[in-house]
């Protein structure tokens, strides 16, 4: 990546962040300047603060952090990856952050109620992770007919860049031949509603065999 970015940097987009620890965080602007320092470029394209449980972890200093990043040029875009969908929504109405990354995917639907409803347009960027709940969707549930279909991990992906308030799917391929299948699919666009009920009914019986997460 280093190599990549001494020429060309503006073809890509470099996301990174600080860390939302138990008890502290994470020095966001001597992070960031690891990263600078780490890829070999004067700016971050997305700088996010990781890790935010509840609205207690996200005080107005680290915000005032992230803008300061930001207007001071090295960072464009700042955000956060957030467990607490309502907090986030309420950020979202605020305006307060460029990005917001979140779990979102068949099993865990709550981003349509609780995140997308505010959103509008490309404001703000929304990045979807744990696509798969973990490999869960790729797995029968216990009260799934024997002979019905499972989705693969494309499917997965679909499912998550069909709503039309996400713009990033995060993947995570184990190789090569992973990342191929991952890209064919995604080349196949949105699911159809067949599809999308398909998964939707899908995602509620892994939810119903598995509700520790929320």
């Amino acid at each position: 990546m280093k190599d990549v970015f001494t020429s060309n940097r503006e073809r890509y987009v470099l996301a990174t962040g600080a860390y939302n620890y138990k008890f502290t965080y994470q020095n966001i602007r001597k992070a960031l300047e690891k990263r600078l320092r780490q890829f070999r470029t004067d700016y971050i394209d997305a700088f996010l603060f990781l890790g935010v449980m509840k609205d207690q972890e996200f005080p107005g200093k680290v915000r005032d952090e992230l803008r300061k990043l930001k207007e001071e040029g090295k960072v464009k875009a700042i955000g956060m990856s957030c467990h607490d969908r309502k907090f986030a929504g309420r950020l979202i109405l605020e305006n307060a952050l460029d990005l917001f990354m979140i779990r979102y995917n068949a099993a865990h639907r709550g981003a349509e109620r609780d995140i997308f409803p505010f959103c509008g347009g490309d404001n703000p960027a929304i990045v979807g992770y744990t696509a798969t709940r973990w490999s869960y969707l790729l797995r029968r549930p216990r009260h799934w007919p024997k002979t019905g279909t499972i989705p693969d991990a494309g499917m997965c992906y679909r499912f998550v860049l069909s709503n039309p308030n996400v713009h990033v799917c995060l993947t995570a391929p184990r190789n090569e031949e992973q990342l191929r299948q991952n890209l064919a699919a995604l080349s196949k666009g949105p699911l159809s509603d067949e599809e999308s009920q398909f998964m939707a009914s899908f995602g509620d019986a892994v939810y119903r065999d598995h509700k520790w997460f929320m």
